[in-house]
């Protein structure tokens, strides 16, 4: 018996969803004997199994995505609603269409090729986004399906079976959970943790111990306040050892909580089991006089957040994560259930708590769980956020080497450009004093490629596999592929190369790159940088950018581009200047954006000069105005030589100049 996809159908097959919609499928997915069958079995209801799932489907074939909970669209559904993006033109193919459907169900227009991409975003127009695509392609999900085993022939997946008895079968396997059970069960190898410095030659591998950040000052880390033989405050530990020496331990999860401070908001609920004293270092950390942030709250709209961890204490389980990864279904439960406990306690203990200061609750007290968003879970969040798990170990790991470009693989799938980020690891105490171990965060220059072979194992171990979430890299490196843009671009990749092995009845291995690369860059993929994107970006610290005068280095202001921006003072007589020369891949026309950081002691009269192939064109930009954002000064034919420029200049300004980015954008990717 086959089934064939009728527009908009859910149909409930036990406790499970199988979402239906959009026209025949070429290949219907078939059940026979217990089993469904299709081209590809995709693991993990994630943002990245849906857009690998659509994909699949896009290239015509039957597909279905298994998902052990509930909830579909992983972390990107699930109040991560302030996307952690890096540089967003590197971002392309389905996952670019994800984001610029965002910004057209918010502005209410039909969605284009040329829309422009939203990052920010409520959790119920995420997952209603992921529901038309879901829709739109015919793609069955079955939701509530736990991985029991692996049915293996010898380096092949010849089918897999949930633990309610329900068998899937298909030529070509993706493994898009953030856990890697599939790969793991395949017989691929993995690590969990960090691996040491010397592995891999990494500067921010292994344990990362920086003592002048994150620290807490004049804070017993002891049950009884300066007395050390009163043993350690719960989750405080004494194993202090060399920078870049490997651990099993990976960075803490929490929950993106999205909150509001309209009149309807939930209060924050008291949870069973609820124990002040889990929050001491953070009351004495408080009586020190320190002020926060103890969560933040990035605006996404409708007047909600994207809440996540911030400052030395935060939302963040630090240590209550390590056997997480490797944990049984149950085990995960228990875990989550854990960190839920935690941290609504955390939010209770802000609000309500009689012996802290009334500030903190009433600033806390203003907040209040969304009461549209999570209704099945009462607001809060379903999806736990596992910032990483395990590792596939293949042909090709990704290195620190790769995210802060010391390397140029030939085989890009797709694009990084997030910084080098991991949260805390674990806390320690230094000399009696409390230290936040394991924090990195670290700017990338510009986008850098990823392998395919990072997305598929070694071929001794399985050869119908690809795992574009649980990748092989780094703990260093993963911390900065790890982002949800970028697990949705690489399964895309993984889908497309999925059925080009089928087609041929090829090892995912043997997949010709030149052709898979073609149809990459077809679907609208960014695999180089800045060919692909025809967009170059020039920051104020990299190479081909030249000073005259005196320009300082400053962070304070937010919405700066990289690791910093320059600044000048307006002095009489000061001819100061910072020119930006790019390397444009070729001639032609490009609109060219400058980037600053704004306030009122700014110049509103910088003068711009734009050296190009017709001249040179003078402009002038108010800096007192639009900081944090890309402000256009026009379009204009350049050579692709060293004659091509941008010169911000200083002569006869009122107020302080900054020089922090400029932007150059082809015709045919505007």
């Amino acid at each position: 018996m086959s089934l064939h996809f009728t527009r908009r159908r859910v149909l409930l097959i036990g406790g499970s969803s199988l979402i239906l919609g959009g026209g025949a499928v070429a290949g219907a997915v078939a059940l026979t004997n217990n089993t469904v069958k299709a081209d590809l079995v995709v693991f993990g209801g994630t943002a990245a199994g849906i857009v690998a799932a659509v994909q699949a489907r896009r290239m015509g074939r039957a597909v279905v995505v298994i998902e052990p909970g509930t909830h579909i669209g992983g972390m990107t559904t699930g109040g991560l609603g302030n996307t952690d993006v890096g540089i967003t033109a590197s971002i392309g193919g389905i996952a670019g269409e994800f984001y610029r459907r965002i910004y057209a169900k918010y502005n209410r227009i039909v969605l284009t090729p040329t829309s422009p991409m939203r990052f920010t975003f409520e959790p119920h127009v995420a997952q209603a986004v992921l529901d038309d695509l879901i829709r739109e392609a015919g793609v069955p999900v079955y939701t509530g399906h736990r991985l029991r085993r692996v049915h293996r022939r010898g380096t092949r997946i010849v089918g897999v079976e949930t633990e309610n008895g329900q068998n899937f079968a298909a030529p070509v396997f993706i493994d898009a959970s953030y856990e890697g059970d599939l790969m793991a069960r395949a017989g691929v190898s993995w690590v969990v943790g960090r691996e040491s410095g010397s592995e891999f030659d990494e500067k921010l591998n292994g344990f990362q111990l920086a003592t002048e950040h994150q620290h807490f000052p004049q804070v017993s880390p002891y049950r009884v306040e300066g007395v050390a033989a009163s043993g350690l405050l719960p989750g405080i530990s004494t194993s202090v050892v060399p920078n870049g020496t490997g651990d099993e331990r990976i960075q803490a999860y929490n929950f993106r909580m999205c909150l509001t401070q309209a009149p309807e908001r939930i209060p924050f609920p008291k949870p069973s089991g609820y124990d002040p004293a889990d929050y001491t270092l953070l009351r004495r950390l408080i009586n020190t006089g320190y002020t926060g942030s103890f969560f933040n709250s990035i605006d996404v709209g409708g007047g909600k957040t994207d809440s996540n961890n911030d400052g030395s204490f935060s939302t963040d389980y630090v240590g209550a994560n390590y056997t997480f990864p490797t944990a049984s279904y149950a085990q995960r439960d228990s875990i989550k259930a854990e960190h839920v406990r935690y941290q609504q306690g955390l939010m209770w203990f802000l609000a309500n708590d009689p012996d802290l200061p009334p500030w903190v609750r009433s600033r806390t007290g203003k907040w209040g769980l969304a009461h549209d968003e999570f209704s099945a879970s009462g607001g809060w969040p379903p999806q736990l956020y596992v910032r990483e798990a395990r590792r596939m170990r293949s042909a090709y790991v990704i290195t620190e080497h790769d995210s802060l470009g010391a390397t140029n693989v030939a085989d890009s799938v797709g694009m990084g450009s997030y910084m080098v980020d991991s949260h805390i690891c674990q806390r320690v105490v230094v000399d009696g004093r409390v230290f936040n171990e394991g924090v990195v965060a670290v700017p990338v220059r510009q986008p850098y490629p990823i392998s395919y072979r990072s997305i598929v194992p070694t071929a001794s171990q399985c050869t119908n596999i690809l795992v574009p979430v649980c990748l092989s890299a780094t703990h260093a490196a993963y911390g900065s592929i790890r982002m949800e843009p970028v697990f949705m671009v690489l399964a895309q990749s993984a889908a497309t190369a999925a059925m080009m092995a089928s087609d041929k009845d090829l090892d995912v291995q043997d997949v010709d790159y030149g052709l898979l690369a073609s149809r990459l860059r077809a679907d609208e993929q960014i695999l180089r940088w800045p060919e692909d994107a025809g967009e170059v970006i020039l920051d104020s610290a990299a190479p081909g950018v030249t000073r005259a005068g005196k320009w300082s280095s400053g962070t304070t202001l937010p919405g700066y581009y990289a690791i910093d921006y320059e600044h000048t003072q307006n002095t009489a007589g000061a001819t100061s200047s910072i020119t930006f020369v790019p390397q444009l891949p070729a001639p032609g026309t490009y609109s060219v954006y400058l980037r600053w950081t704004a306030t009122p002691g700014r110049a509103s009269n910088v003068p711009v000069d734009i050296l190009h192939a017709g001249g040179t064109a003078k402009r002038t930009v108010d800096q007192r105005m639009s900081g944090g954002e890309w402000v256009s000064v026009g379009a204009y034919r350049f050579t692709a030589t060293k004659k091509d420029a941008v010169r911000i200049r200083t002569n006869g300004v009122n107020g302080s100049v900054v020089a922090d980015a400029v932007r150059f954008v082809a015709d045919k990717a505007r």
